[in-house]
């Protein structure tokens, strides 16, 4: 089989492991990101985001550069670039559109440009194709080629790597789907999906993770339902999860550069459309109002409480991994400290200097809090349970946990109050 020369543009969660499962299999790999301090540690074998170990690293062959002309020596280019949402969550395309941008001003003739970030229908082939063309000279489906094939990385995931997870492609003509295929095929054990056209795919890949979303916000709803009822909504989930065709979801913060986001990319397309997303939008309302309905629980746990001081242990947007992108741990944070609550934080992922930075204050103190928060459990913190969490406690104090993965009878017994999402 022939083995194209590639560039991945965008070295982040998705590009980087993507770059190095290509690098495996013989491909001449270039790895382009406009971030310079990620492009020396990438050469000197570390991996900020921790996707990769060094000696992954060091185990492939992978040309990193910071410099656009490595796009010229790629007949394939994978595009690579997260895709946010701005402050009044509309899609935010503009680190997309510059990395387009730098792709067309050195596109060879005969390229294929693949993009691999979530979008909603029509982005590839509507806004990307015309950059590509303005900035390259060339004619698209002439000189060069779109495709599309989403990315599903789930980041801190050892075992649904890019390699096993079945891939999506999509062409903009039946010879490029034909060459992706092969393509994605010659590394991904797991299966390819030919989508019939490049919108499928990126409708396909829309609805994976908003459907997710909404899921989780009926199981939040009804862990609201539960705290005012006074029972456990993991008690419940355990019940219900008996029967054979019940769909197990966790409560929990929902936040992060997909789950969180990717919705709203939905939202924005049927605004287009003329149509209202009704059931979209609550669901990602619900989802956005966690954060304070957390720190609320935890409010009324401590009424009567003076200065009541607290340590949130979690700051990133899912466990055993760096990434606090749009992590809703903060919003927890914030309506404490509104609320007057003295609060300290934690998280082995994020450098103390970068919390101040935030202006939150580092923990723990050398004295014991009135409350202690799980908010995201990584490994860390699960290494000594109950021993860090209860002495972290002051005796009679609230212990909450909002993933339901301590043992509440192991944290009475010390002495704590015991609550949960």
């Amino acid at each position: 089989m022939h083995k194209p020369p590639l560039c991945i543009v965008g070295l982040g969660y998705v590009g980087l492991p993507l770059a190095a499962a290509f690098a495996r299999k013989g491909y001449a790999v270039y790895g382009y990101d406009i971030n310079r301090q990620r492009i020396e540690d990438l050469q000197h074998g570390h991996d900020r985001t921790r996707e990769l170990s060094a000696e992954e690293l060091n185990s492939v062959r992978i040309t990193y550069s910071d410099d656009p002309t490595v796009i010229k020596k790629a007949s394939v280019v994978i595009v690579a670039m997260s895709t946010p949402v701005d402050s009044e969550n509309k899609p935010d395309l503009s680190m997309l559109e510059h990395a387009t941008h730098a792709v067309g001003q050195h596109l060879q003739k005969g390229a294929i440009v693949v993009y691999e970030s979530t979008v909603y229908p029509g982005v590839t082939e509507d806004i990307c194709g015309p950059i590509l063309e303005r900035a390259s000279g060339l004619r698209c489906g002439v000189d060069f080629t779109l495709g599309y094939s989403p990315e599903r990385i789930n980041p801190g995931d050892k075992t649904h790597t890019v390699d096993t997870i079945m891939k999506i492609v999509a062409g903009q003509d039946a010879k490029t789907a034909d060459a992706l295929v092969d393509l994605y095929g010659s590394i991904v054990s797991a299966g390819i999906h030919r989508a019939p056209s490049i919108k499928v795919a990126e409708m396909a890949k829309a609805i994976e993770n908003a459907q997710r979303d909404l899921n989780i916000a009926y199981i939040n709803e009804i862990a609201m339902m539960c705290a005012k009822l006074g029972i456990a909504s993991k008690d419940v989930l355990d019940a219900a999860a008996t029967k054979w065709n019940f769909l197990r979801f966790a409560p929990g913060l929902v936040g992060g550069h997909c789950i969180g986001v990717d919705p709203y990319y939905l939202v924005e397309k049927a605004r287009q459309l003329g149509i209202h997303t009704h059931v979209i939008t609550a669901g990602r309302a619900t989802n956005e109002s966690m954060g304070c309905f957390v720190a609320e629980q935890v409010m009324a746990a401590l009424h009567g409480t003076t200065a009541p001081g607290v340590l949130v242990l979690g700051l990133t947007f899912k466990e055993n991994v760096p990434d606090a992108r749009n992590s809703k741990a903060g919003d927890v944070v914030k309506r404490l400290v509104a609320a007057g609550f003295a609060v300290d934080v934690h998280d082995p992922y994020i450098p103390a200097d970068t919390l101040r930075k935030k202006g939150w204050n580092p923990g723990p103190a050398k004295d014991p809090y009135d409350a202690v928060i799980l908010l995201v459990p990584h490994k860390e913190y699960l290494a000594d349970i109950p021993g860090f969490i209860t002495n972290a406690t002051k005796n009679g104090g609230l212990v909450y946990d909002l993933k339901s993965v301590l043992d509440r009878k192991s944290i009475e017994k010390t002495g704590r109050i015991y609550l949960a999402l």
